[in-house]
């Protein structure tokens, strides 16, 4: 990477922030079969951060073990900028890691991550990176995560630790995440601890990204958690939830349609989604509104309605507890 191509031109949105001092730079070490997704899910917020601000807020480079192109498992061959060096002392690092993770972590890697954190360097894993982290003896009762489908493997290698099931966990210096877009919620976060919401939002929105909603996201949607069970009862509520938005229905109305129980709701719930019935129905409105906020020109009245609310300021509230700001600040224009 040269200097001119950390800010370029190009956004129509335009954010002043005050920024003043050296950038924070970003180290991605790629270990063979990593997946792409991820580590360009984390690498364009940065780009963006800096492009809406027009100042180099962020510096991002590419690190693989011994500096030479490595084959991401998509088939595609990357080349870094640099091979294994030490880090900056503010800088922060990341393991990407993809297929295979307990095998692809070669030893110098590993003692460059045991050097890297006895000098007090942030060092996180994307995707599968937990493995190599693990590894390396770096995680010892901080939460940690890695992509979903790779925790049973984890915890069979490593019995002692046990990872969460959220999109991300920031640890102190440990940061962590699953793959795919989490790793863009992981950088939102950073970039609204380091320069505010509002550029977070606008990051989020030149990544067409919908954020999660803060660190205790699940990786995997209740969807996706109903189908995996294949419970055709619990499916069968969650789409007459979905379907009933506007004007939701009680709890009562729910077991009647479907023909089951409370209790039996109740613990089909609790056994899947470790939530309660209505906490999953509340939490389906909320992120149909934030859709609607994002996609629409609808008043913040209009969207309490629309999405089962008959106070807007009930619904201001909850949309805060929810997503970390109220629908107002979510509707600022960009400067």
């Amino acid at each position: 990477m040269t200097e001119d191509n950390f800010v370029q031109k190009g956004a129509s949105a335009t954010l002043a922030v005050p920024h003043s001092g050296a950038p924070q730079d970003f180290y991605f070490l790629l270990l063979p079969k990593a997946t792409m997704l991820p580590v360009a899910a984390a690498i364009e917020p940065l780009r963006i951060a800096n492009q809406v601000t027009n100042s180099k807020l962020y510096r991002w480079f590419i690190l693989t073990e011994d500096g030479t192109p490595i084959r991401c498992s998509n088939g595609m061959m990357v080349t870094p900028d640099m091979a294994l060096q030490p880090l900056p002392s503010d800088a922060l690092g990341f393991v990407c890691a993809g297929v295979e993770p307990q095998s692809t972590a070669g030893d110098a890697t590993l003692n460059w991550l045991r050097r890297e954190s006895r000098f007090g360097r942030s060092i996180g894993g994307i995707c599968t990176g937990a493995f190599a982290l693990a590894q390396a003896g770096l995680i010892r009762d901080q939460a940690f995560t890695l992509h979903w489908e790779n925790q049973p493997g984890f915890q069979e290698s490593f019995p002692d630790l046990t990872p969460s099931a959220n999109s991300f966990e920031i640890s102190g210096p440990l940061m962590t995440c699953g793959g795919g877009n989490a790793a863009t919620d992981l950088m939102l976060n950073l970039i609204e601890a380091r320069h505010g919401k509002q550029l977070a939002i606008i990051v989020a929105d030149m990544c067409l990204h919908v954020r999660s909603g803060g660190l205790a996201t699940p990786q995997k949607s209740n969807y996706a958690v109903a189908i995996g069970s294949r419970n055709q009862r619990l499916l069968n509520a969650l789409q007459l939830m979905q379907s009933a938005i506007e004007d939701p229905l009680s709890i009562g109305e729910l077991c009647t349609q479907l023909d089951i129980s409370r209790r039996q709701l109740e613990r089909l719930f609790s056994r899947y989604l470790d939530q309660s019935p209505m906490h999953v129905y509340f939490d389906m409105r909320l992120a149909h509104a934030f859709a609607l906020m994002n996609e629409t020109s609808m008043s913040v009245t209009e969207i309490a309605l629309a999405s089962g609310f008959n106070s807007s300021t009930h619904f201001s509230r909850q949309f805060k507890r929810k997503f970390g700001a109220s629908p107002h600040f979510f509707r600022k224009g960009w400067s």
